[in-house]
């Protein structure tokens, strides 16, 4: 392969007129802006059970060390002023489409990475000659719909794109013009470049590779010796800052499942056989939502010394039959080889057709599995009164005469409630006794695009 052709960028565009989106600590920026009183304050979004996982850390909170990923425990140690919150995924995803219809008002080419990240081809729609002006514009108007703060940069690949954006966080914008690349993408860490996680850093480490410019200095052989062949190519190419991949709108989901980390480890068959046959559950409602089948079947399983291993199952056709997709949940999960105590365990359904079609109707009154505290659902939880056992931090509640709140903790029939929604002032915590003054879980308000 020859070095001088893959560093050959002639045939990328000349102008900065990729965007790249991101919305600034996602789900606890909709928590502040739904809940009056932490606005400001550090905030914690995750699992709120004794194994809980952070899926996003306030900027307050990140400022005294917590993090995404990092356990629940640890973040609340290093942030112990912090509200823990259930995520209200109903309120994120409406907040998704919000951001999303607005990017879409700068080019028919949008392409979200997730829910609150998306690429946008300018060169397709009316700002081309001016992508710092659509930057400025679109910022304003997502802060005027939503309340939120979301962080832009625009580069001429998606690479530099998505480092501009990160450089400018928070509530920045960052434009990197072709003749200023270098400049901006040698000093980065090597670390910054997506795609490189710990054991890559590592081995590049190994050849004194710390910085992007480290990693340009670097022959082709050396690279693909070091990580791979297909690795190497693409770290040689993206040192270089050479990107082709075009910006490409899709509404097709690659996969769906579910995790469930348990609150003590499992261990022996039986046990374990019963949790597979529960994440299985949960993971079949999931592709049911979704509609169609799969024919890959791939099973996680943690063990207590955090050793992790994936196994999957292809069939020779896809399928929505459950029982199908159960044994294969089962066969998978065997061939991780459980001998030991299970942490967590997760079933997922992949290469997704919609040409499969389930021939066994599900019970709508069936109760769902318990939420596993580091996945949580991303459907919305059952409507009724509040109890203890639905509780959750976080979760909207409305009262006969109190109105609109949510929900700081409940003991027993004692629930402490804010009663408050985003168009109020601040309130205090209340106490309301469920046997006398009932409280009724309501989805969240959100707002809408003539907002």
């Amino acid at each position: 392969m020859d070095p001088a052709q893959l560093a050959d960028a002639s045939r990328l565009r000349t102008r900065a007129t990729v965007l790249h989106a991101d919305a600034d600590s996602f789900f606890a920026a909709v928590e502040q802006r739904d809940k009056p009183s932490l606005r400001g304050r550090p905030v914690l979004v995750g699992g709120t059970g004794p194994r809980g996982v952070v899926s996003t850390a306030s900027y307050e909170a990140r400022r005294a060390g917590a993090r995404s990923a990092m356990s629940m425990s640890r973040a609340r140690r290093l942030s112990p002023a912090a509200a823990v919150l259930f995520p209200r995924f109903e309120a994120y995803s409406a907040y998704s489409r919000l951001i999303m219809a607005t990017l879409a008002t700068l080019s028919e080419l949008v392409e979200p990475l997730s829910i609150d990240e998306a690429f946008v081809d300018l060169e397709a729609g009316p700002f081309a000659d001016d992508p710092a002006r659509a930057a400025t514009e679109v910022r304003a108007r997502i802060r005027e719909v939503t309340g939120l703060a979301v962080s832009i940069g625009i580069g001429r690949t998606k690479l530099v794109a998505k480092l501009a954006s990160d450089a400018g966080k928070p509530d920045g914008l960052l434009v990197v013009e072709p003749a200023d690349e270098d400049d901006f993408l040698l000093p980065l860490p090597v670390r910054a470049v997506p795609g490189i996680g710990p054991a890559t850093a590592a081995a590049l480490e190994r050849l004194d590779v710390r910085t992007v410019a480290d990693l340009r200095r670097q022959p082709l052989d050396i690279l693909t010796m070091t990580v791979g062949e297909s690795s190497g190519v693409n770290l040689f190419r993206l040192a270089r800052g050479i990107d082709p991949r075009p910006v490409a709108p899709s509404t097709e989901r690659k996969s769906v499942g579910a995790e469930r980390t348990f609150a003590q480890d499992i261990f022996g068959a039986d046990l374990i056989a019963a949790a597979v046959d529960r994440v299985t559950d949960e993971a079949l409602r999931r592709l049911t939502a979704h509609g169609g089948g799969a024919r890959t079947v791939v099973a996680k399983v943690r063990f207590a010394d955090f050793t992790t291993l994936t196994r999957s199952v292809t069939l020779a056709q896809p399928t929505a039959e459950p029982a199908e997709l159960r044994a294969a949940a089962h066969q998978a999960a065997r061939a991780a080889g459980i001998n030991d105590s299970v942490r967590l365990l997760g079933v997922s359904f992949h290469n997704l057709s919609p040409h499969a079609q389930l021939t066994l109707p599900w019970d709508d009154d069936e109760p769902a599995p318990a939420a596993a505290v580091d996945d949580v659902p991303d459907v919305p939880l059952a409507l009724g009164l509040l109890t203890e056992e639905n509780a959750r931090p976080g979760l909207d509640v409305e009262h006969d005469t109190l109105g609109r709140g949510w929900v700081v903790h409940v003991r027993g029939r004692q629930a402490t409630v804010r009663f408050e929604s985003v168009d109020t002032p601040p309130a205090r915590s209340q106490v309301v006794d469920l046997a006398t003054d009932p409280l009724l879980l309501v989805p969240p308000l959100t707002p809408t695009l003539d907002a």
